[in-house]
């Protein structure tokens, strides 16, 4: 009912919008586009930089269509890889129509989050002023203290409106939707990009292999979540179009990483095929038939035609 009241608030003239969703690692940002968008665009995980490519979600609205496109979390390192998803956060950030910059309530502004505000800050101060929105997320945590969030913010991005700062919890539902009518109603008017029943426009080779890599990361947690990326090897329909069989590889750095994906026995490899394939079957109206191996690509997160080809998804 209040997302119903909410909406009607809007004006009747249609808006179309790309929102460019930037923050540090593990702020909630592929929570918040998942939550508006209705559906698994982006991998939830505790573990920060789970996001690399920039992931678009759709969200369809009488008052119109908004484009989340969930760029990958801002690291400060040196490294190849890492530089290559600032470039993508970047990239973004130039060709969208809205900012939505997202904080977290429970951590104290930190040297990534100096850097972000100083990439914003280079930006037209008409788009700072008029098309970003800082939504302070993770307000339902326990340390959560929006005060100290909101005063980086007020002397960091001072262009920034103080009614464009709004404190919300993606997790738990709480001021989404007026953040979500706030998004509406900074919104261009223009036509929709896509048909009203999409949520996101990833092709499904990339989306199997995000459902594969999100259920890895979740069991492996720690070890070595970010040494892995999944190559879908062969998609075929068959069976008049019923049945879809997919062999995907998860890659790993080094011989001896391999050995932990797929566990004693194969166990851990098979919980990983499981919680994927339940995904998949919720996902996909086909049947799908999974099969999972794991294979060494040494030294990938050096090699510029694999991170290439993961940013372009």
């Amino acid at each position: 009912m209040e997302r119903i009241e909410a909406m009607e608030k809007i004006e009747k003239t249609a808006k179309s919008a790309f929102v460019a969703v930037i923050g540090r690692p593990s702020v909630g940002k592929s929570t918040l586009v998942n939550l508006f968008c209705g559906g698994n665009v982006a991998i939830v995980s505790p573990v920060p930089q789970t996001t690399r490519n920039a992931i678009r979600g759709i969200v369809n609205r009488e008052a119109g269509q908004l484009v989340f496109v969930d760029t990958p979390g801002r690291h400060l390192s040196d490294k190849k890889f890492n530089k290559g998803l600032t470039k993508t956060s970047d990239r973004v950030l130039a060709e969208s129509d809205l900012v939505l910059y997202v904080l977290d309530a429970s951590r104290e502004p930190g040297p990534e989050e100096e850097a972000i505000t100083a990439a914003l800050a280079a930006l037209p101060e008409d788009t700072l002023h008029d098309k970003t929105i800082a939504a302070i997320n993770k307000a339902d945590m326990p340390k959560a203290d929006g005060a100290p969030i909101t005063a980086f913010l007020r002397e960091k991005l001072p262009a920034i409106r103080p009614e464009h700062i709004l404190t919300v919890s993606a997790l738990q539902k709480q001021n989404t939707d007026a953040l979500l009518v706030l998004l509406f109603e900074k919104a261009p008017e223009g036509e929709a990009w896509y048909p009203a029943e999409y949520y996101t426009d990833q092709e499904v080779p990339f989306r199997i292999a995000e459902i594969i890599r999100g259920a890895a990361i979740s069991r492996l947690r720690e070890e070595l979540p970010h040494a892995i990326f999944v190559n879908i090897e062969d998609i075929a329909l068959k069976n008049d179009g019923k049945t879809l069989y997919v062999r995907a590889a998860i890659c790993v750095e080094r011989e001896s990483q391999k050995g932990m994906v797929v566990g004693k026995g194969g166990a851990m490899l098979g919980r990983i095929r499981e919680a994927a394939q339940k995904q998949l079957d919720a996902v996909f109206d086909w049947k799908v038939k999974l099969d999972i191996r794991v294979k060494t690509v040494k030294d990938w997160r050096s090699d510029d035609r694999i991170l290439k080809k993961l940013r372009n998804g």
